[in-house]
C-alpha cells in the first residue's frame, strides 16, 4: 500500500530512470556517491560564505558592516541578552534593561531567542561580535547547502543541478544583502528544513510524527525570523492547494487530504502549546503595538529592480548596479535581467518537455513566483525609484490584515528567489542527461545567468572600541545595581554604542547590570498606555533632551543652552532615572564616527563640567538636586 510521501514523490520527481527498490542498494549508493558530494557542498558552501563575510571575519571585534552598523549592534544586543537569561533566568520576550524606565516588549522585536540560547556559550567566552559573525556566516554557508539537500531530495537527480539551485538561494542578492545586519533574513536554512517537512505531511503511515516534528520546526523558526516563517507558511499552503487541486494532484487528493490535515492538526497543538507564552505577549503582552514602524510604501519592490543587477556583485563592481532598493540591507531582488529571461525560458520548455506530474510542481512554483512577486511591490507601484500614487497593486488590499500589516512587502522577494533557484535547479537537472554539447550549453547559459549577480565581500568600517570604563568594571562606581546609566547620545537607530556596551556587560556575565534610556527597538508611539490603538514607532518616544543630544551627535547642532533647556533636561533625567552619563573617546555613527565635540560642549552646558574617569567623561546626575543649583553650576 502506497503512502501520501510515495504520492508525493511522484509528483515532484519525474525519473528518467526507475530507482532501485532494494534498501541496501540505496544505502550502499547514498555512502558510495551522495556522502562525497555533500561533503564538497557543504565546504563549498562554507569557504563562500566566509568569503562573503571576510571583513568581519578579520577583525570582529573592531568591524562592522558598514551598511547597517546599528541592525548589527541591535542582534548582538539580542545575543548577549541570551547570556543573561540563562544567568538570572529572566523574561526572554520583555525586558527593562531598555527603554527605562517603561522596558521593550521583545515578542514583538527580533528577539532570535533561538540564537540567543543556543550560541550562548560563545557569547560568553568570546564575545557577541564573534556570535554574530559567526551565525552569519552559518546562515549564508546553511542557506544554500539545505536548499541542496532539499533539492536531491524532492526534486532533481542532478548533484549539480542540486548545488546550482542552493546556490543561487544561499547567495542571492536578497541573502547577501540582508547580511548587512540581519540574522534573522539570512536564516534561509530554516525556510528549507520547514519546507522539506512539510512535503512529508501526506504520509499516511506517519502522519502523528510528521506533525509533532513540524510543530517542533515552527517553534524554532518563529523564534528564528517569525516573519520568515509566517513566509513559509503562506508559501507552503500555496504550493499544497495548487497539487492537491490540479491534476493528476487531483486524483490522488482523496487519499492526501487525511493524513495531511491530521498533521497539520498536530503542529497546530504542539507550535500553539509552545509558543503560547511568546504569542500572548505579541499580540496581548504590555507595550504591544500595530505595524513595525516603517512605511510599507517605501519599503516595496521598484518594478524595474527585478531586471536589474545589485551593487554589490561583479555586475556592480562594473558599474552596472543600480541604486533603486530602500536601503542596501533591502536590496532583496536585483537577479539581472539574464536570470529572469532564463527563468521564464525555463518554466516554457519544462512545461513542453515535462510528464503531467512534473507540470504540477512547476504549476505550483510559478503561482508562488507570481502571487509572491506581485506581494513584493506593496501597496503602490514603483517604477525607477517613483512611486506611481494612482496605480494600486494587491498589496492594497492587505496593508491593515492580521500579519501582513507587520511584514515590509520587499521581504517577500526572497520567496520569490526561492521558486527561481528551484526552477533553474529542474532546467539544468532536465539537460544534464543529454548529450555532452548540450550539457555544456546549458551549464553555460546558467553560467551566464548567475555570474553578474555572484555577491562581493560585505563592506565593512571601524566602530567605536568598548572604553575601559566599561570592561574594567569601573561603572560599577557610578550607577547602583540595576540603576540607569548611558553613554552620549542616548540609543536610537544611528547611535546603538550604548546598547552595544550593554551587551557586551550582560555577555561577561556577573551580578551587577545597568539599564539605559531609549535603544533601538520597536515599541509604540506613545508615552502612557491609554487603551487606544497604538502605532509602532523605531525607538522610543522623542524627548526634547535626547533630541538636543542626537542634533549635537549627529550634525553638530549645539544651540546656546537656556536655563528652560536645563530645567526640561532634569525633568528627563528624573523620567529615566538616570544615575551617570558618559562619553567616550569616539562615537559610532552610520557611516563613520559622530560629532563628539559636540556632543561635550552640548553635555557641558547641560550639566557643568564632567569627570575624566580612566578613558571616558562622566557626569554624575544627582536625584532631588534643586534645578536651580543645577543652573547655578552650569552658569558659573
Amino acid at each position: 500500500m502506497s503512502s501520501g510521501l510515495d504520492n508525493l514523490r511522484d509528483v515532484t520527481i519525474a525519473a528518467p530512470a526507475p530507482i532501485t527498490s532494494d534498501p541496501s542498494s540505496k544505502k550502499a549508493d547514498i555512502s558510495g556517491r551522495k556522502w562525497p558530494a555533500h561533503l564538497a557542498m557543504a565546504a563549498f558552501s562554507l569557504a563562500a560564505a566566509v568569503y562573503v563575510c571576510q571583513g568581519l571575519w578579520r577583525a570582529p571585534q573592531q568591524n562592522v558592516v558598514a551598511d547597517n552598523v546599528s541592525d548589527q549592534g541591535q542582534f548582538e544586543w539580542m545575543l548577549s541578552y541570551g547570556v543573561y537569561v540563562l544567568q538570572h533566568l529572566g523574561n526572554p520576550f520583555f525586558t527593562e534593561l531598555l527603554n527605562a524606565p517603561r522596558g521593550v516588549n521583545l515578542a514583538m522585536n527580533t528577539s532570535s531567542t533561538f540564537y540567543a540560547v543556543l550560541f550562548s556559550p560563545l557569547t560568553h567566552f568570546a564575545g557577541p561580535q564573534v556570535t554574530f559573525v559567526t551565525i552569519l556566516t552559518l546562515n549564508l554557508s546553511g542557506s544554500a547547502f539545505v536548499w541542496y539537500l532539499f533539492l536531491r531530495r524532492w526534486l532533481v537527480r542532478s548533484g549539480l543541478a542540486a548545488a546550482v539551485g542552493g546556490l543561487i538561494f544561499g547567495f542571492s542578492p536578497g541573502l547577501v544583502s540582508h547580511a548587512n545586519g540581519h540574522l534573522n533574513w539570512t536564516s534561509g536554512w530554516m525556510v528549507g528544513i520547514v519546507a522539506w517537512w512539510v512535503l512529508k505531511l501526506t504520509d499516511r503511515d506517519h502522519w502523528l510524527r510528521n506533525g509533532i516534528v513540524l510543530g517542533l520546526l515552527c517553534t524554532m523558526g518563529f523564534s528564528v525570523a517569525a516573519e520568515a516563517l509566517f513566509f513559509a507558511a503562506l508559501a507552503s499552503g500555496i504550493f499544497l492547494f495548487v497539487w492537491l487541486l490540479s491534476r493528476p494532484g487531483l486524483k490522488r487528493a482523496r487519499t492526501a487530504l487525511p493524513p495531511l490535515l491530521k498533521s497539520l492538526g498536530v503542529t497546530a497543538l504542539v507550535a500553539g502549546t509552545l509558543l503560547a507564552w511568546p504569542l500572548y505577549m505579541h499580540f496581548h503582552g504590555p507595550l504591544k503595538f500595530s505595524g513595525t514602524g516603517f512605511r510599507m510604501r517605501f519599503y516595496s519592490e521598484d518594478l524595474v529592480s527585478y531586471v536589474a543587477f545589485p551593487l554589490p556583485s561583479v555586475a556592480g563592481a562594473f558599474g552596472w548596479g543600480a541604486d533603486l532598493a530602500p536601503n542596501a540591507t533591502e536590496a532583496t531582488s536585483f537577479l539581472g535581467a539574464p536570470l529572469i529571461l532564463l527563468f521564464i525560458a525555463a518554466v516554457a520548455l519544462l512545461w513542453r518537455r515535462s510528464s503531467p506530474e512534473r507540470r504540477v510542481t512547476l504549476r505550483a512554483l510559478t503561482v508562488i513566483a507570481i502571487l509572491f512577486f506581485l506581494l513584493s511591490l506593496g501597496p503602490r507601484l514603483r517604477f525607477l525609484g517613483e512611486e506611481q500614487s494612482h496605480i494600486p497593486l494587491l498589496y492594497a488590499l492587505l496593508v491593515e490584515a492580521p500579519l501582513f500589516d507587520s511584514a515590509l512587502p520587499v521581504r517577500y522577494t526572497l520567496v520569490v528567489v526561492v521558486a527561481i533557484a528551484l526552477v533553474i535547479a529542474l532546467f539544468l537537472d532536465e539537460f544534464l542527461t543529454k548529450r555532452i554539447a548540450v550539457r555544456l550549453a546549458a551549464v553555460g547559459v546558467v553560467f551566464l545567468a548567475v555570474a553578474p549577480i555572484a555577491p562581493l565581500p560585505l563592506r565593512t568600517l571601524e566602530r567605536a572600541p568598548e572604553p575601559l570604563f566599561i570592561s574594567s568594571g569601573k561603572w560599577k562606581d557610578y550607577v547602583t545595581d540595576d540603576g540607569v546609566m548611558t553613554s552620549l547620545p542616548l540609543s536610537i537607530d544611528v547611535a546603538v554604542d550604548s546598547m552595544r556596551w550593554q551587551a557586551y556587560t550582560m555577555a561577561r556575565g556577573g551580578d551587577s547590570q545597568f539599564r539605559i534610556p531609549a535603544g533601538y527597538f520597536l515599541g509604540p508611539q506613545d508615552y502612557e498606555e491609554t487603551g487606544r490603538h497604538l502605532v509602532g514607532r523605531v525607538g522610543a518616544p522623542d524627548r526634547p533632551t535626547d533630541q538636543l543630544l542626537y542634533k549635537a551627535a549627529r550634525w553638530g547642532q549645539v544651540p546656546r543652552i537656556t536655563n528652560e533647556q536645563r530645567l526640561q533636561a532634569r525633568v528627563d533625567f528624573a523620567y529615566w532615572e538616570l544615575q551617570a552619563v558618559f562619553l567616550p573617546e569616539t562615537v559610532t555613527g552610520p557611516n563613520g564616527p559622530l560629532n563628539r565635540d559636540a556632543l561635550l560642549r552640548l553635555a557641558t552646558q547641560l550639566l557643568g563640567e564632567p569627570e575624566q574617569v580612566q578613558d571616558v567623561l562622566v557626569w554624575r546626575i544627582r536625584p532631588g538636586v534643586d534645578p536651580v543649583d543645577v543652573i547655578e553650576e552650569t552658569q558659573g
